[in-house]
């Protein structure tokens, strides 16, 4: 159990994958639609999925600039984390995800980059530590 939690949100949801989310201090306030591939209509929208990718792109460009930065690594501006998450059947029932996250760390070279982006993820990013054993997780240097 976390015993110093510095902060937290909480979001409440209604009608599922085709409802609405929305947060406590109403920075998120989003209509949920199903996207075509899981039998929806084909309208463009929000889905679990794309939050869920957009908060491990954002959590993970953070730490892997503060991994490269206690490295004594400079990333420059241009420096982005595209996460690509997808859903399927598992075995035994149910769904799951799988994630890549491509990283780009501007100014870094390929294998400095791969540091960082490693050590972001075995040693920082919260996200990468919840979907370990979990969750397929790819990075990749771009």
């Amino acid at each position: 159990m976390l015993s110093n939690i510095l902060y937290k949100t909480a979001s409440t949801a209604k009608g599922g994958r085709e409802g609405h989310v929305h947060s406590d201090d109403g920075a998120v306030d989003l209509v949920l639609v199903k996207p075509k591939e899981m039998g929806g209509d084909g309208t463009v929208g929000a889905n679990p999925e794309t939050l869920f990718a957009s908060g491990y792109a954002a959590c993970f460009e953070s730490a892997t600039r503060l991994a490269a930065s206690k490295a004594g690594l400079d990333a420059k501006d241009g420096t982005y984390v595209k996460a690509e998450v997808g859903i399927g059947p598992r075995k035994g029932g149910g769904f799951q995800l799988a994630v890549t996250l491509n990283v780009h760390l501007e100014g870094l070279d390929k294998q400095q980059a791969e540091v960082a982006a490693m050590t972001a993820h075995n040693e920082i990013c919260p996200y990468s530590h919840a979907t370990r054993g979990n969750v397929d997780v790819q990075i990749r240097i771009v």
